[in-house]
């Protein structure tokens, strides 16, 4: 699968690890549609990369908003004759809580609903709003692909810690619908490929205490330090271009193991 000549979907694309998604296709000569919900970052990122970016106001909780983003993907890609590649559903969300505190207060069902809405509702939603304009993109190469989902779950997804059950439970289903969906869409020439990254230098991450990165590191075996988003995006650029990558999760995470407690 070759990313120059094609377009690529990336939610969650104006910072963190989707921006970096998206510089990374446009270096390697392809185009990105950015959603986003943060209409400044999302401008400054067209600005940045210029005319290869097309930028889309995006909330993935949101069908109608997704719906109305695909549409304006498909416009545009018809303007400019770069057929779709392929989507990098980025757009995550953590929001910590206890499943019960020490007050025997259950964790509320509106924190549980945001982070699923987001995580994995909004996942599974852009894909199969995007998913019947990317199965009519033409061929490429001598296998017949017509593109790739590059999904993100969590090392969450294997060992939440505590406070992680609503942030866990929706990675980890991202994690485990890998293999049944790129078993779907087979007869497409579609793969499907997740990324479970450890802690990176994002948005989410930048609001954690020093306390908490600490705590992070110290489960860390090398290099003990949070991931740069270009490494998790030289990831996509490989799933992308690699055919034998298909129906695995590939963990991202310099061997760190999470532990219960920090």
């Amino acid at each position: 699968m070759k990313i120059a000549g094609r377009t690529f979907v990336v939610s969650g694309g104006a910072s963190g690890l989707g921006k970096a998604c998206v510089e990374d296709i446009v270096k390697a000569g392809g185009h990105a549609a950015v959603l986003d919900m943060n209409t400044e970052q999302g401008e400054s990122v067209v600005r940045e990369l210029g005319s290869s970016t097309r930028f889309f106001v995006c909330d993935v909780s949101d069908t109608e908003s997704i719906g109305a983003a695909v549409q304006g993907i498909v416009s545009w890609v018809r303007d400019t004759g770069k057929p779709l590649g392929g989507i990098i559903p980025a757009a995550g969300v953590g929001r910590p809580g206890l499943i019960l505190d020490r007050n025997l207060n259950p964790l509320a069902i509106d924190a549980i609903d945001f982070v699923i809405n987001i995580n994995l509702r909004g996942t599974l939603d852009l894909v199969r709003q995007v998913l019947p304009y990317l199965a009519q993109s033409p061929t490429d190469g001598p296998d017949g692909e017509r593109g790739i989902i590059v999904m993100v779950a969590s090392a969450a997804a294997f060992e939440g810690q505590m406070g992680q059950v609503a942030y866990a439970a929706s990675k980890g289903a991202v994690a485990s619908m890998t293999l049944p969906m790129a078993r779907d869409l087979s007869r497409f020439g579609i793969r499907v490929v997740t990324i479970a990254p450890s802690m990176f230098d994002s948005a989410m991450t930048a609001v954690m205490s020093d306390k908490v990165k600490q705590g992070l590191k110290k489960a860390m075996e090398f290099p003990m330090r949070a991931g740069r988003p270009h490494e998790f995006s030289s990831l996509v650029k490989q799933a992308i271009e690699n055919a034998m990558l298909n129906g695995v999760v590939i963990r991202l995470d310099g061997a760190t193991r999470m532990p219960s407690k920090l």
